[in-house]
């Protein structure tokens, strides 16, 4: 496994935008970024997740435009934006706008989806897992194409984080990614990141120069060494609505200036 062991940790939160109204959610992005959170994430969903589809839920990429305003220097975006849910020329220009309006605080996540009653709700060919990833392979080339053309530019090189930990889906973050999240833990992660490193020796690039993201939940003196010991330095704390709690966060964030010497 190769880690780098100058790369800073750092504690992002994931905001779930359902069963809460809109001030709630944009309070919470904004109390996380005072808390000093390095992310705030939404998800690319259109209902609630969980076995009852019922309750309020707001959609991905307009809100993450209102985030660009409402904050002012966390890092936003979601974690993750499906692919098949936008054109990838398109889905690039809304990236730039928000790139723009955040003064380049976005990260650009992207998957391959896996939610298929979501897709034939609304009307979305689901396909696949490995159409799904050529999909998505296919997205990430194009969104670097409409990069170089749009004009104004983006201000930065937009992180792109992608998720997923398929051979193929690998590859591509090999190719593509700045950030790779996994929900593998343990031995299975440990073989990902072996293939992981594989693709980058085909493909010339170093591994360590990717980050490397997981959901965490617990007590983060006992956790995030165990994450960090798989080369994990981006740990995403997950709350939901309608109360939001970030008591988590704050714990999360307590333990990364610990382990930063902050």
């Amino acid at each position: 496994m190769v880690l780098d062991p100058n790369r800073r940790l750092r504690v992002a939160v994931q905001i779930a935008p359902e069963h809460a109204d809109y001030p709630a959610i944009r309070h919470a992005a904004a109390a996380a970024e005072e808390l000093g959170a390095d992310a705030v994430f939404n998800w690319d969903h259109f209902f609630p997740l969980g076995k009852v589809r019922e309750g309020k839920h707001f959609e991905c990429w307009t809100m993450l435009g209102a985030w660009a305003e409402s904050t002012s220097h966390v890092e936003i975006g979601a974690l993750v934006s499906c692919n098949s849910y936008r054109n990838p020329d398109l889905l690039a220009d809304m990236a730039r706008t928000v790139d723009h309006i955040s003064g380049g605080r976005l990260i650009l996540g992207l998957g391959a989806g896996f939610r298929e009653w979501e897709y034939t709700e609304y009307g979305y060919e689901f396909g696949s897992p490995g159409e799904r990833v050529q999909d998505l392979a296919a997205a990430l080339h194009r969104i670097q194409q409409r990069f170089a053309a749009v004009n104004p530019a983006p201000t930065r090189t937009v992180p792109v984080l992608v998720a997923g930990g398929g051979q193929k889906t690998l590859r591509l973050v090999a190719q593509y990614a700045d950030i790779w999240h996994t929900f593998a833990d343990g031995d299975d992660l440990d073989r990902q990141s072996h293939v992981l490193e594989q693709h980058c020796l085909e493909l010339g690039r170093d591994p360590g120069a990717i980050e490397r993201s997981t959901f965490v939940s617990g007590d983060p003196w006992e956790v995030g060494p165990r994450c960090r010991e798989h080369g994990v330095t981006l740990f995403t704390v997950i709350t939901s609505g309608p109360d939001f709690d970030l008591t988590p966060l704050r714990r999360w964030i307590a333990w990364r200036d610990d382990q930063n010497g902050n």
